[in-house]
C-alpha cells in the first residue's frame, strides 16, 4: 500500500515549492512531519497534508477544472467507510477483499458491509415479502430483476423503515429476491443456490462465491453514486437497488461484462488472436475488459479470479483460450485484464448461461448498494450538486 509519509524532495516537488517554503509550512502547522528511520533520521512529511495543499493550490489556479475532475476520476465527493481502493488493493471496511473472496461466505461479507461485523448471522427468510415474476429466461437478467423488485416492493411494507437494522433486514430480502430471479432459493448460501440453479460441478461454487464477493462494492462508481442519490431522496431500498441496476446495465459500466462475453464468443475460432485484436483497434473498436484507471498494477479482482481458475481448471480448453486471449490483448493494448474480463472468463470456463457474468456482477453489487443506502440514510441529507451554466444568457432589457 502507498506510504503515508514522503521525503522532503517528493513533498517539495509535489507542491512545486522550495524546501525553505516546505519548512515554513511545517512551522505554521500546515504539514505534519516526523523523524525518519535510519542513521540519518531525515524528516518525512505527511502525504495527506501535502496532497491537501496541492489540491487547494489547484482550486485557486483553476476551480472549474477541479470541479469537473472531481466528478470523474478525481477527488472524493462523498464520505464512506465501506471501501478503500489503492493502486494495488481493494478493502471492505479494512478487510482485504481478495482474502475475503478466498475465505469468507457471501453472507458474512454482506454483514460486514452492512453492519461492520464479519459474521454469518442473518434473520430467517421472509417469503411473504418476495414476489415471483414468471418471465422467460431469454429476458435479460437486469430487466427480470427490476420487474421482480418492483412487485416485491409493493407488498413489502417494512421496506419503508429506513433505520439501519431495518434496512439490513430488507437488504436480506432483496438479496434473496435477486437470487430467486435466476435460481430457486432454497437452503444454503447465495453461491450454493446459483451453483445449483446453473447445475455446476463440485468446486465451481467457490469461484461463484469469490466472484460475488469481489463484485460486492467498488467505492463511488456510477451505480453506487446513483444508488446513494436515490437513497438521499428518501426512497426505499428496493428503489435504490432498481436504480443501481439501471446504471450497472450501461455499456460503460457492468454492461462491459456482457460485451466481453460476446467478444470471447465471436473470436473463439480466430487463428491469430493478436492479429484479430490489432485489426479491431485499427478500425476504431475498443478491446473491452482490459485496463482500469484506479489500478496501476492490475485489477486485483481479476487477478484473484483468474488465479482461481488456473488452480481449479488447469486443463480446461476454455481456460487455455481465455489465457491466450488475455495475453494477446495485453500485448496489443498494453493493459492488464480487469474484472469484466475475469467475469467473462469465469462464464466460459464454468460453462455458465449467456449473460451470467453480468448476473454475478449485479447480485454481488446489490450488497454494496444496500451498504451505501444505509450510510446515506444515516446522513439524512439530499445529494444535490450545482450545475455550471454554460448556455445563453438573455440580454438585459433596454429601459
Amino acid at each position: 500500500m502507498t506510504s503515508a509519509w514522503v521525503d522532503a524532495a517528493e513533498a517539495a516537488r509535489t507542491l512545486d515549492i522550495t524546501r525553505a517554503t516546505l519548512y515554513a509550512y511545517v512551522s505554521r502547522g500546515l504539514i505534519r512531519s516526523e523523524p525518519g528511520a535510519g542513521a540519518a533520521r531525515a524528516r518525512r512529511y505527511s502525504r495527506d497534508d501535502v496532497e491537501r495543499l496541492r489540491r487547494r493550490a489547484e482550486e485557486r489556479r483553476d476551480p472549474d477544472r477541479v470541479a469537473r475532475h472531481a466528478l470523474q476520476w478525481g477527488m472524493p465527493v462523498l464520505e464512506s467507510a465501506i471501501t478503500l481502493i489503492t493502486d494495488e488493493t481493494l478493502c471492505y471496511r479494512g478487510h482485504d477483499a481478495v482474502t475475503l473472496a478466498r475465505e469468507a461466505s457471501v453472507e458474512s461479507v454482506a454483514a460486514l458491509i452492512w453492519t461492520g461485523r464479519l459474521d454469518d448471522a442473518r434473520p430467517a427468510a421472509n417469503p411473504s415479502s418476495a414476489a415471483r415474476l414468471a418471465a422467460p429466461k431469454t429476458t435479460p437478467f437486469i430487466l427480470r430483476a427490476q420487474a421482480t423488485l418492483a412487485l416485491a416492493s409493493a407488498v413489502d411494507h417494512q421496506a419503508f423503515d429506513l433505520r439501519p437494522d431495518a434496512v439490513v433486514r430488507t437488504g436480506w430480502r432483496i438479496l434473496d429476491a435477486m437470487v430467486g430471479v435466476e435460481a430457486a432459493r432454497g437452503r444454503g448460501s447465495v453461491d450454493v443456490a446459483l451453483a445449483r440453479g446453473w447445475r455446476l460441478r463440485a468446486g465451481a461454487q467457490d469461484i461463484v462465491r469469490a466472484a460475488l464477493i469481489l463484485c460486492a462494492d467498488h467505492e463511488l462508481n456510477v451505480s453506487a453514486f446513483t444508488a446513494r442519490c436515490v437513497a438521499s431522496a428518501g426512497s426505499n431500498p428496493y428503489a435504490v437497488v432498481t436504480a443501481g441496476l439501471a446504471a450497472l446495465e450501461g455499456t460503460k459500466h457492468g454492461g462491459s461484462t456482457a460485451r466481453v462475453e460476446a467478444t470471447l464468443a465471436a473470436m473463439r475460432r480466430e487463428r491469430s488472436l493478436r492479429a484479430a485484436l490489432a485489426e479491431r483497434l485499427r478500425h476504431g473498436e475498443r478491446v473491452g475488459g482490459f485496463g482500469h484507471p484506479l489500478y496501476r498494477k492490475g485489477d486485483p479482482r481479476a487477478m484473484a479470479l483468474l488465479e482461481m481458475l488456473e488452480r481449479r481448471y488447469a486443463k480446461s480448453p476454455e481456460l487455455r483460450y481465455t489465457r491466450d486471449f488475455a495475453r494477446a490483448a495485453t500485448a496489443v493494448t498494453g493493459e492488464r485484464p480487469n474484472v469484466d474480463f475475469a467475469l467473462g472468463a469465469v462464464s466460459r470456463v464454468l460453462g455458465l448461461p449467456s449473460g451470467a457474468g453480468l448476473t454475478l456482477f449485479a447480485i454481488g453489487r446489490t450488497i454494496g448498494w444496500i451498504g451505501h443506502a444505509i450510510e446515506q440514510y444515516a446522513v439524512d441529507q439530499i445529494i444535490r450538486p450545482r450545475a455550471k451554466y454554460v448556455g445563453v444568457v438573455a440580454a438585459a432589457r433596454e429601459g
